[in-house]
C-alpha cells in the first residue's frame, strides 16, 4: 500500500467500473447490488455488519454503531448533561447563537477522502457523522463504493444535518466542511445543507496543549489530554491508495481499519469538544494544570476578557510554568497591563524576562520606551538599549536569531541609541547651563 501511484490515477478509479461476472454473482445473492459496483461490496458490508440505503439519487452503503462511552477511560466518557455553559460558548465561538450551547444539536462531523490536499478533484468517499444519544455517542458513517453514489451520499447527509443544526469538527472549518460544500455546488442538484452554527475544536485544543505537547493531533490529544491511547490506527496518507484499489476490484478487508479510525476520531472529537469547554468555562479554570491556564487566558485575551485573562495570567506565572512558556505569560501580562495603565507591574514583568530571547529584546525595548518618554532618563533608557545589542550580537553567534531578525532587531536598536545618546548629550548641556551640574561632573 505504500508504493506510489500515479496522481491521476484517482480519477481513473472513480470512473464506474464495468459489469464483472463476478459482481454478477454476487447480484444474484445479495438483491440490490447493482452491477457498477466493486466486487468485494458485498464483502465490506458482511464484514462491517453495514447496510444498503437508497433514496431519490440512488444507493450508498451505511452503518451505525453505538458507544456507551465516548472514550473507553477518559475523563470525559459520559454524554454530557442539560447545557453547555454559553460563556465558555462565547470564548469558542463568538457568533454562535444561544441554542449551540445545547449538546442534543450537535452533530459531529469527520471524513476521509480521496487525497489530504483538498480541491475540487478530491472526494469525501466516506462521511461519519455522531451525535450524544442514550448516554453515549451514536455514531453513523455513509459510504460511497463508487463515485455514481456521491449524489446519494450527500443527501443522506443533508438529512442528518436538518435534525441536527450545530455543526462540530476538528479542522473542519478549513477541511472537512469546505470540501463537503464543493461536493455539494459540483452536483448541481443537492442543495447544500447550512449549519445553524459551527464549532471547530482546532484551534482551542492548539492555544489550551500545544504548549504542553508540542502537537495538536487529535492522537496525540487523546492520549496526552484524555487519558486514551486508540492503539494500532491508520496512517492517514495511505487511506486514499486503500480506496482507489477497492474501486478497481481490490479486497474489502483493507478498508475496514478505515472505518475504525473514522469513528475513534468522531469519538475522540465527542471528548475533547467537552473538555475544551470545560477548561474555558470556568471562570477561575478549576481543574487545570498552569500550562492550561496559560491557554485559557490566551483565549480570553483574543476575545476582550481583559479582566479574566489578565486573573489567569497571574495565575498560570505563580504556577510556574515552563521557563519558555513563563516568559511568553509575562509577555502576554506586561502587554496587557501596560494598557491599563499600571506601570509599575508591567515594568517588574519586563525586567523578569530580559535575556537574549524574543521576548527578552522586547522587554529590553518596552523599558528603554518607558525610561525615555515617561521617567524622562534618557541616559537610563541608553544603557538599556546597549545591552539589548550585546545580549542581540551573543544571540547571533550562538544562533539563537535569524539572520533576517537579527539585522532588524539590530538596526531599530541602533537607530535608538543614537537618538538617546542624542537626548542625554542635549540633558547634560541643558543641566549644565541651568548651573545644576558643575564642570568637574
Amino acid at each position: 500500500m505504500s508504493q506510489a501511484y500515479d496522481p491521476f490515477s484517482r480519477l481513473t478509479a472513480l470512473k464506474p467500473v464495468r459489469r464483472r461476472v463476478a459482481v454478477q454473482r454476487l447480484e444474484e445473492d445479495t438483491p440490490g447490488l447493482r452491477p457498477d459496483v466493486p466486487a468485494g461490496a458485498a464483502r465490506l458490508a458482511e464484514i462491517l455488519g453495514a447496510t444498503a440505503r437508497s433514496n431519490r439519487f440512488g444507493e450508498y452503503l451505511a452503518l451505525r454503531r453505538w458507544f456507551s462511552e465516548v472514550i473507553d477511560g477518559g475523563s470525559e466518557s459520559a454524554a454530557p448533561e442539560g447545557m453547555f455553559d454559553p460563556a465558555a460558548l462565547r470564548l469558542i465561538a463568538p457568533e454562535a447563537p444561544k441554542e449551540a450551547a445545547d449538546p442534543q444539536q450537535w452533530l459531529f462531523l469527520d471524513t476521509e477522502t480521496t487525497g489530504i490536499s483538498g480541491g475540487t478533484g478530491t472526494y469525501p468517499f466516506l462521511v461519519g457523522i455522531a451525535w450524544w444519544d442514550a448516554g453515549g455517542l451514536e455514531v453513523e458513517q455513509f459510504f460511497m463504493r463508487e463515485h455514481s453514489e456521491e449524489h446519494s451520499l450527500l443527501v443522506a447527509l443533508a438529512e442528518r444535518m436538518a435534525e441536527r443544526r450545530v455543526l462540530v469538527t476538528f479542522n473542519g472549518k478549513s477541511f472537512d466542511w469546505p470540501l463537503l460544500e464543493t461536493r455539494y455546488r459540483m452536483t448541481r442538484t443537492v442543495r447544500p445543507p447550512v449549519p445553524r452554527a459551527h464549532l471547530d475544536f482546532l484551534h482551542p485544543a492548539r492555544n489550551l496543549w500545544r504548549q504542553r505537547l508540542g502537537s495538536a493531533r487529535l492522537p496525540e490529544l487523546e492520549r496526552h489530554v484524555l487519558g486514551w491511547n486508540r492503539g494500532p490506527d491508520m496512517m492517514s496518507e495511505l487511506i486514499p491508495s486503500i480506496y482507489f484499489d477497492f474501486v478497481r476490484g481490490g479486497p474489502p478487508e483493507p478498508l475496514v481499519p478505515i472505518f475504525q479510525h473514522n469513528q475513534m476520531d468522531l469519538r475522540g472529537l465527542a471528548a475533547l469538544a467537552s473538555r475544551v469547554l470545560s477548561a474555558v468555562g470556568s471562570t477561575a479554570a478549576e481543574g487545570c494544570d498552569a500550562l492550561e491556564i496559560f491557554g485559557v487566558s490566551r483565549i480570553c485575551e483574543r476575545r476582550g476578557e481583559a479582566v479574566r485573562a489578565r486573573t489567569l495570567y497571574e495565575r498560570s506565572i505563580a504556577a510556574e510554568l515552563p521557563p519558555e512558556t513563563d516568559r511568553a505569560a509575562r509577555r502576554a501580562l506586561a502587554r496587557l497591563i501596560q494598557r491599563e495603565g499600571d506601570f509599575a507591574r508591567a515594568i517588574d514583568l519586563w525586567q523578569g524576562i530580559l535575556g537574549n530571547t524574543r521576548e527578552g529584546f522586547e522587554a529590553y525595548e518596552q523599558l528603554a520606551i518607558h525610561y525615555e518618554h515617561r521617567v524622562k532618563e534618557p541616559h537610563r533608557a541608553a544603557t538599556l538599549t546597549k545591552k539589548a545589542l550585546t545580549e542581540l550580537r551573543k544571540a547571533h553567534r550562538l544562533g539563537l536569531v535569524a539572520p533576517a531578525a537579527y539585522r532588524q532587531q539590530k538596526q531599530r536598536f541602533e537607530k535608538r541609541l543614537a537618538r538617546l545618546e542624542r537626548k542625554a548629550g542635549r540633558t547634560l548641556l541643558d543641566a549644565m547651563a541651568a548651573g545644576s551640574v558643575g564642570l568637574a561632573d
